[in-house]
């Protein structure tokens, strides 16, 4: 029964998400990413050093200090808090399992293609973020909540599409949950079989997804606040943690580097795959695993990210959307650069098989390169990015199922997010134990749904982004213009209030 219920869902996946994944939501994606760059004068070069100077560089020098409490509020999350919050749900297992299936399914040229939609993927992600902060309204309770559905109803005013949009979202999360939940439990199957022998991978499967699941409703419970300040605290360990394993790895193979290098560009174009190169794969094949892995990775263009940088205390849409710029840059080409130089500086792709899966190859690379050290460090941080993202997801499909049942009222509302968290939780157990491949392909799906519409809504509003844009930097250099800080009068006063008297700027 469960196995044919299992090859109905892999049959109907399949067919959406060749549709999804064909070519014209590749196109639409790199299409709104050169729309954008052109209209904001691609910004995500010109603005690169005021995207560093304004988010990471402050935040780190700001480490010990203490919390202004005027500023504290408790409908709101700091910058930092929310960033690593929309970090968390973007730097998880997309960027080392992701990455090395990309590889192993579509070559080192699929690499080069993620480089291309992160470029593109920057200013995507700062335009939804604006947007995104632009069109938050608050709630009765007083909680700032934003999202492509609040952007595409408000902005575009189709509020169908902004609730097929909410919908897509609230798949989307339980997708994305599925996948990092599986790549939690496989890892650390795979890694406890180096050690002890048994026979019933499934039970341990199962225990590890109760764990999580537990662990993840104990946590959601507490909403943005409780999820901004524990992945605050344990987005920078597992990063650093990982940066410096990476570092360590490509320095060991430094002789490697310029071939590894060479062939992301030269296999980008002529299809030449892993696992010795036995099949050729088509240069759509290459560019669709490539783009695919991107924005699983990065998220941007799916309107995602931006439901956590809606909850920021900032009351500057540009402020908070140059951390987009630099969340993107982060993971795509910081994190997902260092996890394929690791895998083709360490492994001989000439010499797989074939019959090696994403889990295996990536825990072999931190095993050649640091014997059982490396699989304990491995064990460590996967499940750390994973669960993160598990977390974040969970808020972004909370803010969805909000926007859905809004009509239903405060108490309506409260009922369908607690219905919502509950279907969430029980999924992740469930997800610990199906197939990876299948738990990924969901994954792919669910995203490529949710790009849809809110791309739709960026393109048509992206003259709008522009012209926010144009009016922060304007007031910087002391024009006297009404600032641009919300779509809605009464909130554009308020906050407008809020910065000259300190808060929110």
């Amino acid at each position: 029964m469960w196995n044919s219920i299992i090859e109905v869902v892999t049959k109907v996946n399949g067919f959406i998400n060749n549709i999804v994944w064909g070519w014209p939501v590749i196109v639409l994606i790199l299409g709104t990413g050169l729309l954008l760059s052109i209209r904001t004068r691609f910004l995500q070069i010109r603005k690169f050093g005021d995207s560093m100077n304004s988010t990471i560089i402050p935040t780190v020098k700001s480490i010990g200090r203490k919390k202004d409490k005027k500023t504290d509020s408790i409908h709101t999350v700091s910058q930092f808090e929310a960033f690593s919050a929309a970090i968390s749900g973007t730097v998880g297992t997309g960027n080392i399992i992701g990455v090395t299936a990309a590889i192993l399914t579509g070559g080192p040229g699929a690499v080069f293609w993620m480089w291309v939609s992160a470029f593109f993927g920057m200013v995507t992600n700062y335009a939804e973020n604006v947007l995104g902060l632009y069109f938050r309204k608050k709630n009765s309770e007083g909680h700032l909540s934003g999202g492509a559905f609040y952007y595409i109803s408000y902005g575009m005013k189709w509020k169908w599409l902004g609730y097929v949009a909410a919908v897509f979202a609230m798949l989307a999360a339980i997708g994305m949950s599925g996948a990092q939940t599986n790549k939690i439990s496989s890892t650390i199957t795979n890694a406890v079989g180096y050690v002890y022998d048994y026979q019933n991978a499934t039970v341990v499967k199962l225990i590890i997804g109760v764990i999580v699941a537990g662990l993840t409703a104990l946590i959601i419970i507490g909403g943005i606040k409780r999820i901004g300040k524990v992945a605050s605290k344990l987005v920078p360990v597992m990063s650093l943690l990982f940066i410096v394993m990476a570092l360590i790895t490509i320095c060991m193979h430094i002789k490697a580097v310029p071939s590894a290098l060479a062939s992301i560009f030269t296999c980008a174009f002529n299809f030449k795959a892993a696992a010795g190169g036995i099949m050729g794969y088509a240069f759509a094949t290459v560019i669709r695993k490539g783009m695919a892995r991107g924005v699983f990775s990065n998220e941007a263009g799916l309107g995602s990210s931006v439901i956590a940088h809606s909850a920021s205390e900032v009351r500057e849409p540009v402020k908070q959307g140059l951390w987009g710029v630099f969340e993107v840059f982060f993971d795509t080409f910081i994190i997902c650069t260092l996890s394929a130089m690791m895998m083709l500086t360490t492994l001989d792709l000439n010499a797989l098989t074939g019959a090696e899966n994403d889990t295996e190859t990536a825990i072999l690379v931190f095993s050649q390169n640091f014997s059982g050290f490396g699989i304990v460090v491995f064990t460590i941080i996967l499940p750390m990015f994973a669960f993160t993202t598990i977390l974040a997801w969970s808020y972004y499909g909370e803010k969805a199922t909000e926007f859905v049942f809004q009509k239903l009222g405060v108490k309506g509302q409260k009922i369908a997010v607690v219905c919502f968290k509950v279907l969430y939780v029980l999924l992740i157990v469930a997800s610990a134990v199906i197939e990876s491949s299948l738990a990924w392909d969901i994954s792919d799906t669910c995203n490529g749904l949710m790009a849809i519409p809110n791309l739709i809504g960026v393109i048509a509003l992206s003259g709008l982004v522009a012209k926010i844009t144009k009016n922060y930097y304007e007031r910087k250099k002391g024009s006297k213009v009404e600032p641009m800080l919300s779509a809605y009068p009464e909130l554009n006063a308020e906050f407008k209030s809020d910065i000259e008297s300190g808060i929110g700027g």
